[in-house]
């Protein structure tokens, strides 16, 4: 069970209108409604959900999670949201919320992927996908947006914007707010940023502040509940099987003494899934064995879990944006 802050809720919530009785919905999910805005107060995600989908009973909520990001302040994220606006650039805000968006939710994990001319913005959760976590999936997409506006010194929007849920009845509201394509049936949950927008500088960025900020957000981070052991443990148990090929979850956690379904639950607790661990040490052994010019391209694919060079060459480029061989040439040139 993953936790998502309560400022999100009440976000929904107020979006949500007259149309609702909002005080009944705070309560519903154990916030005094009456009491001060609290963004460290934590909601389970299961309760969050739920209280969406029946939210959705009452109201078209189609466009409620483009409304409910548009509302989203920088400084109501507290030091993360002073972090976003001071860094030098946007590019540096998005490093900071893939490093530091624990503070504020266990549900989600961010990434940062390299493509041509750009970056994936990544959001990882992991459930079924039902209506709750598509509302909420759709609302962080748009107050991603929302927040880079008002740093950018230009306008600013996406290059495109992909949901890996199916549409709604109508995109009109969606790509009215994007500024962009939205695609829907996608691969990932992300935003596609130009170079050329990330690399604009933040209206507000001070570096000073930014190098304060850091540390105290360190400590933020340190003393929320988590166990890099497992995250090492797991890495190690992936990189042995990839030899056999792709692992599975199933086999990796019984070799390290979980369930299946508690494995996963553990993994979800810190915002992680077993694909992208094993995305990642994918990616980490191909880099390894690149910088070493006696393994070849098939032996490497060989021994990162790909049945195929070709399939290896995709995979790699799709996570550096550089095919295995122009980034060995390129290692080697350093």
């Amino acid at each position: 069970m993953g936790h998502v802050t309560s400022l999100f809720v009440r976000k929904m919530v107020a979006g949500s209108g007259p149309g609702i009785d909002g005080q009944a919905y705070l309560r519903s999910v154990g916030i005094d409604p009456d009491s001060a805005w609290d963004p460290k107060q934590m909601i389970t995600d299961e309760a969050y959900y739920a209280m969406l989908e029946a939210i959705a009973q009452e109201i078209d909520v189609t466009d409620l999670p483009l409304r409910v990001g548009d509302s989203m302040r920088c400084d109501e994220y507290g030091a993360l949201g002073l972090a976003w606006k001071a860094a030098p650039t946007l590019r540096g805000s998005y490093r900071r919320v893939e490093r530091f968006a624990r503070i504020w939710t266990s549900i989600v994990a961010y990434e940062i992927q390299p493509v041509d001319d750009g970056i994936l913005w990544i959001e990882h959760r992991t459930g079924e996908r039902q209506l709750g976590m598509r509302l909420s999936v759709e609302a962080d997409m748009a107050s991603a947006v929302s927040i880079s506006r008002q740093v950018s010194p230009v306008p600013f929007r996406p290059t495109e914007v992909h949901f890996q849920h199916s549409a709604p009845k109508t995109l009109k509201h969606h790509e009215a707010y994007f500024e962009c394509p939205v695609h829907f049936d996608a691969e990932h949950d992300a935003l596609l940023i130009s170079d050329e927008a990330l690399d604009q500088p933040n209206k507000l960025g001070d570096e000073g502040i930014t190098q304060f900020l850091l540390p105290h957000l360190e400590g933020e981070l340190s003393k929320l509940r988590y166990e890099p052991s497992l995250v090492d443990l797991t890495k190690e148990a992936i990189a042995k099987a990839l030899s056999e090929g792709p692992p599975k979850m199933e086999a990796v956690a019984r070799g390290m003494g979980f369930s299946g379904r508690s494995f996963h639950r553990r993994l979800a607790d810190h915002g992680l899934t077993f694909q992208m661990l094993a995305e990642e040490t994918r990616r980490e052994l191909a880099e390894g064995l690149l910088r070493d010019e006696q393994y070849s391209l098939a032996d490497i694919a060989f021994l990162t879990g790909f049945s195929e060079q070709s399939s290896f060459t995709r995979a790699f480029k799709r996570w550096v944006g550089h095919t295995p061989a122009s980034y060995r040439k390129a290692q080697a040139g350093l």
